[in-house]
Formats: structure tokens, sequence, C-alpha cells
């Protein structure tokens, strides 16, 4: 560095003649401070340096450059030649090559004029980014720098961003993501395949609001508000909150549309193609809350409507009307069930007719029993109306396919407030006033009336009869076989309680159960049936499950989970061979002891299977809350399967089986045809007189052995 040259006489050279320091002493101290800085900034560099002269020695380097080729820094003198610096590398393993094809690498940029730029991969995977400077005097200058992390921080981003791309190209669901200035910077094909549109439709850059009215104008949405919608989702997002909803296409689909708010700013939106699970969802629904067979609101759906109008605020006045049909059992006896169903498809057209006013209900509680509430009720002639319309439009004959059938109906009606302030009195009330009409001759109707006592009285006879009959060994078990469709072969039998009173004859499962249950005899009764339906698998040959009933009264009880236990070990059975059946009732329930019970028992090994699958409650909500192992379908969706709505709500029950993983047995199989279409559909498991009737426990036994052996020979 240039020294200024002072003016003689000024005074700092006085100064320094005065403390005899000459020009030359001036010259070494400038230039020792000059060096001084330079070494400082040279070794305060973040890169290392290295300088060299013209014959190739080095003039000086930095500790960084040291550090980053692990030299010694005891050989690193001012003199040192590079060839030998590049064998120093070598000798301690730096080096990913020898000297000479080091330096012939490095020598063409040693002879260049020019800067160049150039990348030195270390033995050790470092990635060493060398700038070569040349020098005016000759020799040159090179900058080190470590980019190792640098580089594997690109890689890194870069292997993030292949996999966004391709997470965005391969996801099921149609995305879009908006900046915090609420501009569109991400959306991804699944988008556009959802919408069928193009890339050059949805443009980077849009807005919220352009999108809207893009997908509107371009006949894609149904159209909507879309200020309110704009609106609508900036406040949630503003509140941090995510908003979801269904978004009807004009082609007829429906998409399920997700937003959420981003960390940073600006939100998320999914889109996903529901119209398929929504059409199922409507068709459980529907199946949930209607008779399968008739259409008509099932009794799930008739006490939601009653306990709302007990509810208002100001309950109206309304009549309740219990209604069976007269002589249907001899249709079925002569004409057989198909014949059957189809009379009570028109037993239920005809009572639609019949009613007046659009808010009037019409259900099936099962069988060929009928229930009608009827509202704007002024009085007892409105009721006496209905009745007699009721009355003469089920005595008119019914013909179907050249065949006349002739049956009647029988009604008792309660009315509000009169004849109970609760759904359950109206209701029994009614039942009262139905057998009062049917046994004065029936095909006519009854108002209930407080001296009705006589049906309170042949129940509680029923009570003393059921009462005595475990003590004296009265009830039996009847089992039915359980096909596996596939292998046609025997897998189980479903265990099945029989009555046969001395005084009352075959008392029939579906009136003295009901009993049982109120009265809490179940309990008992159904220790009796677990015990010997394990005792009879005992005797089958290996394998081979049993399944039993177990009702909602029994799971609630203390102790039930214990007797099963019991019944298993008394057997010598083991879990895994054991299936319960238990009906929506059961999980309707959702008391904590029930619930826990059931886990209980299928962490054991039992298995649990829900009997009579979509007859009376919402089923799915059932099957996620709590999972089982099997579900079974109803025998009136199997005897209906000619019915193309029928057919389609067994095909979906079937698929529902198969997606979550759980076996599916169909009831009520009478026909091949109605195993053939089973097959076909997938399902798993059959049961019904096309299989086996309902025997002995010998005889099952001898059925079930034979089986056995037919298969191992077979």
């Amino acid at each position: 560095m240039p020294v200024a040259h002072l003016k003689a006489g000024s005074a700092p050279s006085k100064q320094r003649a005065a403390a005899g320091i000459g020009p030359a002493r001036h010259m070494e101290d400038e230039l020792r401070a000059q060096n001084e800085r330079f070494s400082a900034a040279v070794e305060n560099m973040s890169h290392g340096l290295c300088m060299f002269d013209a014959e190739e020695r080095m003039i000086i380097c930095n500790r960084n450059y040291i550090d980053i080729f692990r030299l010694d820094a005891r050989m690193m003198k001012p003199g040192i030649r590079f060839f030998d610096i590049l064998l120093h590398s070598v000798d301690i393993g730096i080096a990913s090559q020898s000297a000479d094809e080091l330096y012939a690498i490095r020598k063409p940029y040693i002879d260049g004029a020019k800067a160049s730029t150039y990348e030195e991969i270390l033995s050790d995977g470092r990635i060493i980014v060398i700038s070569h400077r040349p020098l005016a005097v000759g020799g040159w200058v090179s900058i080190y720098e470590d980019v190792t992390e640098h580089r594997r921080a690109e890689e890194e981003l870069k292997e993030q961003h292949r996999l966004f791309d391709a997470a965005l190209a391969n996801m099921s669901q149609g995305l879009l993501m908006y900046s915090a200035e609420g501009r569109l910077i991400v959306r991804n094909k699944r988008f556009l395949d959802l919408c069928n549109a193009r890339a050059a439709d949805f443009k980077l850059g849009m807005t919220h609001r352009q999108m809207l009215d893009k997908l509107v104008r371009l006949r894609i949405f149904v159209p909507i508000e879309i200020d309110a919608e704009v609106a609508r989702t900036k406040a949630c997002l503003q509140a941090g909150q995510p908003r979801s909803s269904y978004r009807e296409l004009v082609d007829g689909r429906t998409l399920f549309v997700s937003r959420r708010p981003l960390s940073g700013g600006g939100w998320v939106a999914t889109f996903e193609d529901v119209t398929e699970r929504r059409r199922t969802e409507e068709r459980m629904t529907h199946l949930a809350h209607h008779d399968a067979l008739t259409g008509l609101p099932n009794r799930s759906m008739f006490r939601e409507r009653l306990d709302m109008a007990l509810e208002r605020e100001t309950v109206m006045p309304f009549a309740i009307f219990s209604l069976d049909l007269d002589r249907f059992k001899a249709v079925n006896d002569t004409w057989g069930h198909p014949a059957g169903d189809w009379l009570l498809r028109s037993v239920a057209e005809r009572l639609r007719r019949c009613l007046r006013n659009e808010t009037d209900l019409v259900a099936r509680f099962g069988g060929d029993e009928f229930v009608v509430m009827q509202f704007n009720f002024r009085g007892i002639a409105d009721a006496e109306k209905l009745a007699k319309r009721i009355v003469e439009a089920v005595a008119r004959p019914f013909r179907d396919k050249n065949r006349e059938m002739h049956v009647g109906v029988s009604l008792g009606i309660v009315t509000f407030p009169n004849d109970g302030s609760d759904a359950d009195t109206l209701l029994k009330n009614a039942d009262t006033a139905l057998y009062r009409a049917k046994s004065e001759g029936r095909n006519l109707y009854r108002f209930f009336e407080p001296g009705m006592d006589a049906i309170l009285q042949a129940r509680r006879a029923l009570e003393v009869d059921l009462e005595t009959a475990l003590p004296r060994q009265e009830f039996e078990l009847a089992f039915q076989p359980i096909m596996n469709i596939a292998s046609g072969d025997i897998i189980g039998a479903e265990a099945l309680l029989r009555w046969h009173s001395p005084a009352r004859g075959i008392v029939a499962p579906e009136d003295f159960i009901p009993v049982a249950e109120e009265t809490g005899m179940i309990v008992s009764l159904g220790d009796w049936a677990l015990r010997n339906a394990c005792a009879a698998a005992a005797t089958w040959p290996p394998g081979l499950r049993v399944a039993v009933n177990a009702s909602a009264v029994q799971l609630g009880s203390e102790g039930f989970a214990r007797g099963v236990i019991s019944a298993l070990a008394f057997s010598g059975i083991p879990a895994s061979q054991l299936e319960l059946e238990i009906t929506e009732t059961v999980l309707m329930d959702e008391s904590k002891t029930v619930l826990k019970t059931l886990r209980q028992l299928r962490e054991l090994g039992i298995r649990i299977a829900l009997d009579d699958f979509g007859t009376g409650y919402s089923s799915l909500g059932y099957l996620r809350r709590f999972p089982v192992d099997k579900i079974k379908i109803d025998r009136s969706f199997t005897r209906d399967m000619r019915n193309r709505d029928t057919a389609a709500i067994v095909r979906t029950i079937i698929e529902l089986g198969m997606e979550l993983g759980i076996v599916v047995t169909a009831e009520g199989v009478e026909t091949e045809a109605q195993l053939d279409m089973l097959r076909h559909h997938g399902c798993i498991e059959a049961q019904g007189y096309l299989i086996g009737a309902p025997s002995k426990a010998a005889d099952i036994q001898r059925l079930l052995t034979s089986r056995a052996l037919h298969s191992q020979t077979g």
C-alpha cells in the first residue's frame, strides 16, 4: 500500500525527527499494520483462502482452509509447494484422487488467465466449491467453500418438492391451496378431473371469488350465492376454524368440500366425490327408518314422530290406531310367503290412501301389524270416520295373478290426552283395545276403555306360566344349520329356544320372549340356553360354531360375562366356537355396562353378530361405534330380493360387510334362486329352510357329524 508523503518541516516530521524515527522505520510500521489487518481479515473469513505465487508456492492461507482439508497446520508454512499440499492431502486420506490426478485437474485453472469456479468432492463425501482467481503478478488466490450441508438441504428440498408433487398427482381428492393474499398457488390434477376441466380454465393466481364464478359459469357447480359463500369461508378462516360443505354439481354428482386454514396464512381446500357414499347413506338412512317390504315408516320412525308430537309446547289432540290383519296367516299358508308379501304391500298402499291429511302417518311395526297416527283431530267422530275407511278399504278383495285374497283388519284406538300422556301408555292401551276388537269377532274397531283388562289378565297368566316353565323343564333348544355359501360346508348352527307348555302347547318365541325380557326372566332363561347350547356344541365336530341369541336385558345384567365364561368352561369348547347374536336395541342402549361387557367378551375371542340388520335402527352408526364380527340380513329382505330396491339394499349390506371386513349371513333362505343371488353378490353365509330346518340337538349332531365326514372323504 503506498505510503503518504509528508511535507518537510511539518509538525509530525519534527516530532519523528525529535524522536529519532526515520522514514524507513515509519514505512515498516505501516507495512506491519497493513499485514496485521490483512491477516485478521483473512483469518475471519467464513471461507477457506489460500494464495500462491507464480512458482506455485504458498504465500498465505487461513485457518478455515486448513480445517476444510484437515491439513497439518505445522506443515502449512509460507513457501510450501502446491503439489506438496496435494501430496499431504492424499497421505492423510482426505483426497479422493492421487496428487497427480488432482494436479492435472487444477493445472488448467492455474495456467488460465480468467477466474473460474469448480467443485471437488473429498473422500469423506464433502463437496468443496473452489473459486480460482489469477493474480496480476503471477500466481493465484483460491477461495474454498464447504457446501455439503447446503447441497444436502437443496436435495432434501428437491425431494420434498418431488414427494409433494407426487402426493398431489396421486391424491384421491382434488386440492386447491390459496396464499395469505387469497390467491390460488397450488392446484392438482384430481381437481381438474373432478370438474372435467382444463388447467387453462383455472390458472394460478385466481382469487377465491374468481374460482367460484368460473365454476358456476362453466356449468360445473349448481348456481350458488358467490358473495355469501366467500363471506362464510372468510369468516371461518379468519376465526381459525375449518369449514366443510356439500357442493352439488350440474351433472348430478356431489362433492364434499373441506377448507382448512394454514398456519402461515392462506388455506387449503379439498374436494372429494361422495356421490355413491351419499346415495348409500341415503339408502341406509331410509332403510333405518322405513320398512323394506312396504316402504312405510317403521317402528323407529313412528316412535320419533310420536315423541316429537308429545314434546311440543302446545300439544294438540291426536289419535293412534293399532291395526292387525285378520286371516293373514291363512293367506301365507295357502299361497306362500311371496303372496303374503304382495298382500302386505297392497294393504300398505290402501292405508296410505285412507289418510286425509299430509301430516297423518301410517307405519308398519312388523309382520301384519300397522299403526296410524291421526293429527288435526277434532273428536271421536274424526277417528271413527278414519277407522271405517280403513275397515272398508282392507275388506275389499285383493286380486293378484288371478288369485283373490280376502282379509280383514282389526283396530284398537286411543286418543291423546284422554287415554294416556306418554308414548308407552298410549301404544300399550292401543294394543289393549286391538286385543278387544279381535276377541269380539275381528274386522272391526274398538276405542280404548279403562275396563279393558282382559289382555292384562292374559298377560299375567302368561307370566305365571313362564315363571314355572324353566323349573319344570318345559324348554328345549332347536338348532338351525348355517352354511358357507362358497364351499357349501355347514360351519355351525344357531340355537333357537322352544317352549312346550303342557297347558298352552307350543308357544311361539315372539309371544314369550318379549314377556321374559320385560319381566327380567330372560336372564335365567338365557343362561340356561347358553349353557345347553355350549354343551351341545361340545359334541359336534371340531371347529363348528354355535350361535346363541343374547338380549339387551341379559347384557345389562351383572354377571353376564361370568356366565358366558362359565358356560364355555363347563362345556370345554373354545371361546372362538361361540357366537353371540345381539340386536340393534342392544347397541342402541349405549350404556357403559353393555359396551364394556361386549368388548370384554370379544377380547376373549367370542364373536359378536348383529342380528336383524337394518330392520329397526340406524345400523351404520352402531357399526362405527362398536365393531362386530358379523351382520345378519333379516329374512324380510331375503324373501323380497326379487324386488329391485330390496335387492339393492341386500347388495349394499353385503358390500358394506366386505368393506368393513365383516362376515355377512343371510337369514330366511328358502329357494335356490335366493341362494344363487346371494352367492352372486358375494354373501359369505346363509341360513334358512333351504339349508336346513331347526332340529333337535340329537338330530343336528347327526347332521353335522355326517357333513363333517362327507367333507373329509370328499
